[in-house]
Order: C-alpha cells, then structure tokens, then sequence
C-alpha cells in the first residue's frame, strides 16, 4: 500500500474496550440527551407504561424509546424503521439504550401513543432555560412556516381546483367522442381495435368525473369549502406571492431574539396568519414568565383586532401595516397623507383643512368614526383627494392601537432586520433536518407531536452550542 495510512486486518483479534462507556466521549451530545431523559418524571408529564403490567410479554420502558426518538431527530434519523437499524449498528444508541433494539412498530407506536406526553418533554425544557434566566429579554420574534404534509396536491381538493379538472374532463370525453365517431366509420381490425380503446377511455373519464362530482358534495359540505383525502387535516397553502402552493401545515413559532431559542411553537392547518399574533404572543408571554413581551412579526400578522389584542394582555407588537389602499396606487392622497389632531378628535388634510368628526358607523364589522369637511369642493388638490363630493376618512374606535405600533417601528428601524435573522433561521434548520420533504405522520395531533420532537431537538442542540455537554448536564441534574 506504500505510505498509506493503513487499517487493521478484519481477522485480527484485539482487546477491546470493556464497556460501552469507553466508546462515548464525555462531550458527546448523547449523554446530554441521557441526563435530560434521567431527570424526567414521565409518570407525571403522562406517558403510559411506566408501571409495568403484572402480567404479560415485559416491555420497554418509555424513556429508552423516549431517548431514542430524541437521539434520532438530533442526529436527522426521524423514521421508525431507521431507527430500529440504528439501535443494531450505531454505538451511541448502544450506549444511550443500553444496547436494546425495539422493533420498528414498538417505535412507531410509542410516537403514536402519547403525543401530549411528548409535547409536555419538549415544554418541560423550555421551562429548563427560563430557569437558567436564558429569556430576560423578553424579546420573541414570532413567523410561521408552511410544512408539507403526507398529501399531494392531486389529493387536495377545493372549489375551484375541481372546476377545473371538471371542465378539463368534461373536454377530454368530448375530444374522445368525436375521435370515436371517425373510428366507427373506418373498417378493419385496427379501427376495432381504436375504437375499443376510445371506448375503454371514456368510460374511464365518465367514472372519473363521476367521482369528481361525489368529491364536489363533500366539498361544499365541509367548513372551509376544501378536503384532503389522504391526510384530512392537512390544507392547500400559498408559498409564495406568485400562488404556488403546497398542501401541509402552518408552523407558528416564537423565537427569542438573544439566543434564538424556540419559546413557544404551534402547529395549525390555519392557512394566514392575520388571526394567529397574540394567541402566539399569549402563549411565549406565558411560557417565558414576564409581565411584558415585545413580539416581533411580519407584515402578515397585520390585523387591528389582534393588535388590541395584545395590548390587552401586555404585549407590545412590532407589525408593519401592509400597503392595501387603492388611492395610492393610483396617484391620490393615502389615508397616512392626512394627520389627525386627538386634542379636537379631527384630521389635518395636505391642503391644510380641518377635517372635524361627523358621526359613527360600521365598517367591515368595525365601529368606525367618520370624519370630512365641506370645503373640498373648491380645492386645487381635491382632483389628487378624491373622485367623491368631499374626501372622507375613516377612524377606528380602537385606532390608538395601531398609531402606537407605528410610533414603535419609527422609533426601532431595525425591527424587522431582528425579526428575520431571528426566526426564519430555525425554520430553515428545521426543515433541512427534516429533508426538506413532508412530516411522517398524518393528522394535526401526530404532526404536532412531530414537530415537538422537532423543536425538542433544535433547543437542545442550541443550549449545547452555548453552554457545552457537561455544563448543561450539571444545570440540568441541579
């Protein structure tokens, strides 16, 4: 072999280490992931089978397959038959489970049946940092991802997806009916055999769109006009501002902003987020133990309802408002152009007028104060105001909440640098542990449990990149 570096004969017999313990380095993350499991009191935090059955074939005991489960998603090994070959082959899990090898369905199975119980391992070490004073701050950016779930987009139906395929079927049988009528007027052994074939497709067209028409009843039936057939919880979901669209799930999470763990996560088939920032916020308030929270979010979260909202529970919002308004667009004044004046509960115009409140009304199932004046008419900017009599401005009665948030971003410029660097980092980490491809389970309750071991995952490789293995084992045994 020359000047190689060379290995050691297969044959050749060698005194091996002892025991396991010989084989796993002291900072190795295995044995953060053995000290978190040990301190645990699964009795407690839910999962079944933690007293053995007096009767009956022995089982394993919840924190091995807890372990290992956690040991996987750390290590990018979320698949059940995986992990069954890891516990056969792969010295750490050896070492972490003592070198026992549950079958495949005994793993699966443990995922399936105690998903709150999972959650509350992935809660119980959040709880863990706030101990550690790792969230003074108070500080949460808060985005939500969209995850692809076990169904493809064929299987999604809504209303305007089955439209479409409808005509495109309804054509195809027509294209095949005239092309079976030119058949029928050939003779020979080919044209029986074209038309046979032309018969054989549209019959199967006809039961397509049979079916079809069965689907369209169960669409129009269910809530939000749209059904999943292989994962019924899943829903259709844009990706993009160009309308792509995947078919999965809408991960929200609150990240903090000093050292990026997830505080506080949640996974929903809600496909926008303008209802979902202070149940979000509520929940990394609650989770993080302040009385204030300064919640970081996209211009998607926009919405005045959850910003008083927010208030209402301590938590002051960073929301830029989304450009919505049509005058602007077209070359007149936004309602932002005119300046209102609380002292006289009145609006200033560019033209320099008063604009005083005239009376009260409902908008978009708001109460909303209506405010003009009378003197537009003679205005030289009116033709950049309005194409209307006068130019009339809308107040909300809550309309204080949203000029403070706008005061809140003018005064932090930077907040929605923070916000990106912060949260959208994990997500991408997140979804490249996960092979940028779909969950393994189906339905809202396995997902959510996924994800838990997800973020599980996450935090615990964060504590460990900033504290290191043996000192976050000794906090955690404190």
């Amino acid at each position: 072999m020359g000047r190689f570096i060379e290995g050691e004969e297969r044959g050749q017999l060698t005194l091996m280490p002892t025991s396991l313990d010989e084989y796993v380095e002291e900072d190795n993350p295995v044995r953060a992931v053995d000290a978190f499991m040990d301190e645990l009191d699964l009795g407690a935090l839910g999962f079944a089978g933690v007293v053995p059955a007096a009767t009956g074939r022995p089982g394993y005991h919840p924190s091995t397959l807890l372990k290992l489960y956690l040991y996987g998603y750390l290590n990018r090994v979320q698949s059940s038959r995986r992990l069954e070959r890891e516990a056969k082959r792969n010295v750490e899990v050896m070492w972490l489970t003592g070198r026992l090898v549950p079958d495949f369905k005994t793993i699966a199975d443990f995922r399936k049946n105690n998903g709150p119980a999972i959650q509350a391992v992935c809660a119980k070490f959040v709880e863990i940092c706030v101990d550690l004073g790792m969230f003074k701050h108070a500080v949460a950016a808060i985005d939500g991802a969209k995850f692809k779930a076990v169904n493809s987009r064929d299987r999604n139906f809504t209303r305007g997806k089955l439209k479409r395929r409808m005509e495109q079927i309804t054509e195809s049988i027509g294209r095949y009916l005239e092309a079976l009528d030119v058949a029928d007027l050939q003779d020979g052994a080919g044209a029986e055999e074209k038309v046979d074939r032309l018969t054989k497709k549209v019959a199967a067209m006809r039961a397509r769109l049979a079916e079809l028409q069965e689907i369209e009843k169960r669409v129009h039936e269910a809530p939000d006009q749209q059904i999943s057939l292989t994962d019924p919880d899943s829903r259709a979901m844009a990706t993009n501002m160009r309308g792509a669209s995947t078919v999965g799930y809408n991960v929200q999470a609150a990240v903090d902003t000093e050292h990026h763990l997830i505080v506080a996560h949640e996974v929903t088939n809600v496909v926008v987020d303008r209802t979902l920032l202070a149940p979000m916020a509520a929940k990394a308030k609650a989770v993080m133990r302040t009385e204030t929270l300064e919640a970081l979010a996209d211009r998607g979260y926009y919405s005045g309802e959850q910003l008083l909202a927010c208030e209402q529970i301590g938590v002051k919002p960073y929301v830029p408002k989304p450009r919505t308004s049509n005058a602007r667009a077209e070359g007149r004044f936004d309602k932002e152009d005119f300046d209102y004046l609380p002292e006289t509960d009145a609006y200033r115009c560019p033209a320099g007028k008063t604009l005083p409140f005239r009376f009260m009304s409902v908008h978009d199932e708001q109460n909303v104060r209506i405010h003009f004046t009378n003197e537009c008419g003679g205005c030289p900017l009116k033709s950049r105001c309005t194409t209307g009599k006068e130019r009339r401005v809308r107040r909300w009665e809550h309309e204080h909440v949203v000029d403070a948030t706008r005061k809140r971003l003018d005064a932090m410029p930077d907040a929605m640098t923070v916000r990106r660097r912060t949260v959208e980092h994990p997500f991408g980490t997140l979804k490249a542990w996960m092979g940028h491809t779909h969950f393994l389970t189906k339905g809202l309750p396995r997902v959510s449990t996924e994800m838990s071991l997800c973020v599980l995952a996450y935090n615990l490789k964060r504590m460990i990149t900033m504290l290191g293995v043996a000192p976050l084992i000794a906090t955690i045994r404190a």
